[in-house]
């Protein structure tokens, strides 16, 4: 064997062992054990031997690699930005969960599959069937958005009764205790119905007055607020964004100063508190305020420090100088929304959650709650919207002829109705996957953030193609509009609890990039740690454990590109095993251009957005992959979701692909980013998105109402109410499908085909000649008139367009 020959050997065992990431110690004995055998047969190859003994000895050897790691420690000092203290509790909050996995290169399939399905109760299901069900009956969205602009007070009573506020209370402090998944299901069939209801019924679920009580109040608060909250005697709103702070929630101006004052007849310490807050979600009609301020103690009466920080507070809005009552209008979603404000309102030290030991806490406190709340409330309304739209989109596209054809048998409105089903499925996944976790425990803050931003940008794109295919019917306004609201407020959920268009490059990259990744959190301590030799220590450790990281997702991106990624283990035999291996190749592509981006910008990243957004996309997409994967596997892996699943595979991973190819083009150094395109896309870009046959497939299913149509808008409010047209949709579907049979025939008796709006005639020219019978007459009457009831419109007098 020559020496090239040998060299290409010892190059390909450091492949192998990169790519399945071998620890340092046993790729040094498989180097060794390969250089020892060939110089025992064909005589001592000296120049590699002094080779792997210039490489490999200092690298095991810690006191040698110490002196390399001193210096690489200053550098890297030079280039990191100081992490402020806001961001370093951000950083800290809540946990990371399966989107690690993700990021890491090398998902472990068996972790996925592990994770407990998530399941209802029969005490949180009878809810959903019980009160639920009641509520959503009882909803008459036309007449709170556009009349009343409110819930009618039996509305609000009935909420109260049914402790509506109480899903995160536990049951000691009178609340119902329900599960995340079971409170996500509660409102995902509420929005089906009303996005105002909904918004009303989650916020004093989400971040707020009970959350934070449950985590950080006294016995002495718990034990007075929360039964109060349970039963509805408390209103809570949580008062946190500021005029000039949104986004910057760090930013605040609101203040409390301590000082001494009076309370109730004596002179105590406290706070004197003044805020100008808006946007605050039922603080019209709120009784106790959660407030969010800065801290400062300029008189030094709770110690040395001046600055104590964020805050949190609460407030009963009957203190003397509270300002509430004033509402804003959000976009025809009218839920009680409005500013607070306060100017030197003076309250005790016992007014702070968790008492005066949790001054300056606040900040930890909010970004602990919503590492967990963000995944709930939004995309919960999400897919109850969303389950809305499929819902009557599918039908309205069946049951709505031109040109003498359902209109969901043109191709351009195929489309828009398998995005709407593949979108709205992907929904459904991702919110039932993050709430299982959450109910095992974690606070996966990276994820809910996914969670929150592509569920809710994904409603609006489902709300406008539902908007496209329903044409006039669902521009004019009125009772008979079901689908005006969705594309209305979808705007709402983008915006609040974290802009997407910063949540998508600065929580979920920013974030997630030194969240998930398994060394940048240490590399981070060691650079701040003031004891310079146990920084030294700790940060070898990391560097060269990053390192080894980065090489190994080299390899493995350039080999899985080169092959496609068919050689990887796939952990399921059906269909589906091609996905899991083409996610397996893209997380470690994701890993490798991290790795890559975050040592050519360093902390440049922090302000390279459009970089950032796009790894953070590759993260989310593969996020929302492998939620599918689990949510069908969760199912029983039916066959009727074949294809559902397929589009939603097919989406997210070709959305995957072209934001790598977007970092690629748009890679900061220009003649690097060709060459990481040879290691990423050795052979090009392989993936397509979904094919137009899978498509028309897929619409023809959300036209039918058979088990994927049905299973997919499952939990949405589909029994027969009054005042909302789920059921009076679906019912003109089943009669319209029922009917086209004897249309046939009477075309056929007759020899002509009728228009669409000749049916009923034509019909009753085929009875009087007995060619149908009357049972089959009456038939298409009802069938008819259930369909023009759904296409019709609503119109008002001059009168009535004047509001009141």
């Amino acid at each position: 064997m020559s020496v090239l020959a040998l060299t290409l050997v010892l190059v390909l065992a450091v492949g192998i062992t990169l790519y399945h990431r071998i620890n340092l110690k046993i790729t040094t004995a498989i180097i060794a054990a390969i250089l020892v055998v060939y110089s025992m047969r064909y005589g001592v190859p000296l120049l590699l031997w002094a080779l792997f003994l210039a490489i490999f000895i200092p690298l095991n050897l810690p006191f040698l690699r110490q002196k390399i790691s001193a210096s690489l420690l200053d550098m890297f000092k030079g280039v990191m930005p100081k992490i402020s203290d806001t961001e370093q509790e951000a950083l800290d909050a809540g946990t990371v969960w399966w989107e690690s996995e993700v990021f890491g290169g090398k998902p472990n399939w068996k972790r996925l599959h592990a994770i407990p399905a998530a399941k209802l109760t029969q005490e949180e299901q009878a809810f959903i069937d019980g009160p639920v069900d009641e509520l959503c009956r009882m909803v008459d969205d036309w007449r709170i958005s556009e009349v009343d602009r409110d819930m009618p007070p039996e509305m609000w009573q009935f909420i109260k009764d049914n402790k509506f506020f109480s899903f995160i209370i536990p049951k000691e402090y009178g609340g119902l205790g329900f599960s995340s998944y079971a409170q996500s299901q509660v409102l995902t069939k509420i929005n089906s119905v009303s996005a105002t209801v909904g918004s009303i019924v989650s916020v004093p679920n989400s971040l707020g007055p009970a959350e934070l009580l449950l985590h950080y109040g006294t016995e002495e608060q718990k034990k007075y607020y929360l039964p109060r909250l349970a039963d509805g005697q408390e209103v809570p709103c949580f008062a946190l964004t500021a005029i000039e702070a949104g986004s910057d929630a760090g930013g605040i101006p609101d203040k409390g100063i301590v000082c001494k004052g009076m309370w109730n007849g004596e002179e105590v310490i406290g706070m004197k508190l003044t805020w100008n807050k808006r946007y605050i979600t039922l603080a019209p009609v709120a009784t106790l305020l959660g407030l969010a301020f800065k801290m400062y103690d300029p008189e030094g009466l709770l110690g040395d420090q001046e600055d104590l920080g964020i805050t949190c507070a609460l407030i009963p809005t009957d203190t003397d100088g509270v300002e509430i009552g004033r509402r804003h209008f959000p976009l025809s979603t009218p839920f009680q929304n409005g500013p607070t404000s306060g100017k030197d309102v003076f309250v005790p030290l016992d007014y702070i959650i968790g008492g005066a030991k949790n001054a300056g806490a606040g900040w930890r406190m909010l970004v602990d709650c919503l590492s967990a709340g963000r995944a709930i409330s939004l995309p919960s309304g999400a897919t109850g919207g969303s389950k809305m739209v499929a819902y009557t989109t599918g039908a309205y596209a069946r049951i709505r002829r031109q040109f003498k054809v359902p209109v969901g048998y043109m191709e351009g409105v195929m489309e828009g109705l398998a995005r709407i089903a593949g979108k709205t499925y992907i929904i459904d996944a991702m919110r039932t996957f993050t709430a299982a976790g959450i109910d095992t425990g974690e606070k996966p803050s990276v994820a809910s953030a996914i969670v929150k931003c592509h569920t809710t940008k994904m409603a609006q794109e489902v709300a406008i193609d539902g908007m496209d295919i329903h044409g006039g019917k669902a521009v004019m306004q009125g009772p008979k509009n079901y689908m005006a609201r969705a594309y209305q407020g979808a705007p709402i959920s983008i915006t609040v609890e974290g802009a997407n268009i910063l949540t998508r490059s600065l929580i979920i990259y920013g974030q997630g990039s030194i969240r998930c990744h398994p060394y940048i959190l240490p590399l981070i301590a060691a650079t701040q740690d003031p004891d310079r030799k146990h920084a030294i220590k700790e940060f070898d450790k990391a560097i060269f454990k990053h390192i080894g990281f980065a090489m190994s997702n080299k390899v493995r991106a350039f080999w899985l590109g080169l092959t496609a990624s068919l050689l990887v283990k796939k952990p399921k035999s059906d269909f589906t095993g091609r996905y899991y291996q083409r996610i397996t190749r893209f997380s470690s592509a994701l890993a490798f251009l991290s790795d890559v981006t975050m040592g050519v910008l360093g902390g440049e990243l922090k302000r390279r957005e459009m970089i950032s957004g796009r790894l953070g996309d590759m993260l989310s997409n593969l996020y929302m992959a492998t939620a599918v994967l689990k949510f069908y596997d969760d199912k029983g892996r039916p066959e009727h979701d074949r294809e559902i699943v397929q589009w939603a595979l097919e989406q997210t991973l070709y959305q995957t692909q072209q934001a790598a190819d977007g970092v690629l083009r748009n890679f900061p150094i220009a003649w690097m980013g060709k060459l990481l395109r040879i290691v990423v896309f050795p052979l090009g870009r392989p993936l397509s998105p979904p094919s137009d046959k899978l498509e028309r497939k897929l619409a023809r299913q959300l036209q039918e109402p058979l088990a994927m149509r049905e299973e997919l808008t499952h939990g949405i409010l589909k029994s027969e109410s009054e005042t909302t047209n789920l059921a009076k949709v679906d019912k003109a579907l089943r009669l319209q499908l029922q009917m086209e049979p004897l249309v046939q025939t009477i075309s056929e008796a007759l020899g002509k085909k009728p228009a669409n709006h000749q049916v009923i005639e034509f019909a009753k020219e085929a009875l009087e000649k007995d060619a149908i019978s009357q049972e089959d007459y009456d038939l298409v009457v009802a069938a008819e008139e259930a369909r023009l009831e759904i296409i019709n419109v609503d119109d008002f007098s001059p009168e009535e367009m004047k509001h009141s």
